[in-house]
């Protein structure tokens, strides 16, 4: 008995501090994630959490520019989200249709999906007054143009610039804003299960529709995406 309850703390432990487990509900990363991927997350020097609470603080590692994070939502009572890394403290960010320069260097960004002949941002930072722009959040269309010189964003001290490889069905930092370092959780480690089903079924409202989506699993092994399990990052 004694034994089983070290097992479970350990666990307990290796869950909030070392590794989580995580699903993909949405095609905003698509197709370098899908949805009904599910990974295992590498929270290791980034981010520790003390279980059952809501208490989460930063560590040592600092990420990298062009690097996949989970990260928590910078609207309250928003779920978590997953983006990559576009710029750095200090970076120069400025796009024009779907071309990133990062301190005036073509990016290089073989991962990105163009799904719309017409982008939603031709040129971010956006021209013209943001804040007659109805797709940006109101406090990032008014701390916008603060960040903005000769028309580049600048991402400031312990800030980062985050965007979806769908770059034209990726809710992210063009719309929202700057994630700051303590909002970062952890990066992907491998793809563990990738499960074929609408993007419905991963909405926390349809329960019933995603554990009859693990069920079928067993009976009907081809809603699998065999090739994509173990797939690191």
């Amino acid at each position: 008995m004694i034994s089983w309850f070290w097992v479970v703390l350990a666990f307990v432990l290796l869950e909030g501090t070392v590794a989580q487990a995580r699903m993909i509900p949405s095609g905003s990363m698509e197709n370098t994630l899908l949805v009904g991927d599910h990974l295992i997350v590498s929270l290791a020097g980034y981010d520790a959490g003390i279980p059952f609470t809501n208490v989460q603080f930063p560590l040592w590692r600092q990420p990298h520019r062009q690097q996949i994070f989970v990260i928590r939502n910078v609207e309250p009572n928003s779920p978590d989200l997953i983006k990559r890394v576009i710029g750095i403290p200090g970076d120069r960010i400025k796009m024009i249709g779907e071309t990133v320069y990062v301190n005036g260097q073509l990016l290089n960004e073989p991962y990105t999906l163009v799904s719309s002949p017409n982008p939603p941002f031709r040129q971010f930072p956006p021209a013209e007054n943001p804040s007659l722009d109805g797709r940006l959040t109101s406090e990032w269309a008014a701390q916008l143009p603060k960040d903005v010189v000769n028309g580049e964003l600048i991402v400031p001290k312990g800030e980062y610039f985050m965007m979806g490889d769908n770059r034209d069905d990726s809710y992210d930092s063009r719309y929202w804003g700057f994630v700051p370092r303590a909002n970062i959780i952890g990066t992907p480690a491998f793809i563990y299960m990738s499960i074929n089903a609408p993007e419905q079924v991963w909405d926390p409202a349809h329960l019933s529709e995603r554990v009859e989506a693990y069920l079928k699993v067993f009976y009907d092994p081809g809603e699998v995406r065999w090739k994509r399990i173990f797939r690191t990052f």
